[in-house]
């Protein structure tokens, strides 16, 4: 099952890299703005706009909750620093923008909603939304804040500069619904959409990307601890062979069901449960 995700990388690179540039050809826009986490997703990214972008056009934002006092000690920093400084971007492109004081203002505004007088005394004290103990509903609210607040910020540099927002969403993660509406699902490019989490390292090893960025856990970096895998319950490698079995191939969930994958009900539920991501907004045709 493995050879069905195997890409020809070199060859998948050319065919973004034209498609990048296409886009800049219909858009007229020959800028590009992209919000790069250190993850694989937007590293591997960033290193194919390089090749379809001039440098000094494309302008990097990194969008932490917060920063450190001492900004030397954030390793997610230095490492995202070093990503810069090897795709030779230029130090004027790069910002920090950490949004905890505005997150945290429409977190307490949100968690007392409806609220007043002793009722909304007991719920401020009750529902801390960022205390570790929050239960998970909650923590997917704030998740969801960061995602679209991260995206206003992206879409403000993309109009400052006239140019356009490059998203970084995987075929997997959209097939899982793993990912925000209006939040990282907003964007004008998404060169890596059509491939699944497994095919992106292919091309991250191909375009040399920096090892410590391909074996470090994948995570939406929401919450201390957090990981993509460890939210689903079973590995991309599994879930990209079960996916392509019923979205490629379109063999019968029943069957695919029956082909041994240890966590296959895991990962149809939680495709079948999110496919109202898919078809949002409710429309006439």
């Amino acid at each position: 099952m493995k050879t069905l995700l195997l890409i020809n990388p070199k060859q998948e690179t050319k065919k973004i890299v034209k498609f990048l540039k296409s886009v800049q050809k219909k858009t007229k826009l020959d800028k590009v703005v992209i919000g790069l986490s250190g993850g694989i997703d937007s590293v591997t990214t960033l290193y194919l706009l390089k090749k379809a972008y001039s440098k000094k056009n494309i302008f990097v934002v990194y969008l932490p909750y917060d920063i450190f006092i001492f900004p030397f000690l954030d390793g997610q920093l230095r490492q995202i620093k070093d990503v810069i400084k090897k795709t030779k971007i230029p130090e004027n492109n790069f910002f920090v923008v950490p949004f905890k004081k505005p997150a945290n203002n429409i977190i307490n505004q949100m968690k007392t909603l409806g609220k007043k007088g002793l009722d909304k005394i007991i719920c401020e004290i009750k529902e801390c939304f960022t205390c570790p103990n929050t239960d998970y509903l909650n923590k997917i609210r704030v998740g969801n804040m960061m995602a679209r607040l991260r995206m206003i910020t992206l879409f403000d540099v993309a109009k400052k500069i006239n140019g356009l927002v490059c998203g970084t969403e995987n075929r997997s993660e959209k097939l899982l619904g793993y990912f925000t509406r209006f939040g990282d699902a907003a964007s004008d490019i998404e060169p890596i959409s059509h491939l699944y989490k497994t095919q992106i390292y292919q091309l991250a090893k191909y375009l040399r990307v920096p090892k410590e960025i391909i074996n470090q856990p994948p995570s939406a970096g929401l919450w201390d601890g957090q990981t993509d895998e460890g939210e689903f319950g079973f590995t991309y490698k599994e879930a990209d062979q079960v996916l392509y079995l019923m979205d490629d191939r379109r063999i019968d969930i029943k069957k695919v069901k029956k082909m041994g994958f240890p966590n296959a009900e895991k990962i149809i539920k939680r495709f079948q449960d999110n496919q109202f991501k898919l078809k949002t907004p409710y429309k006439l045709d």
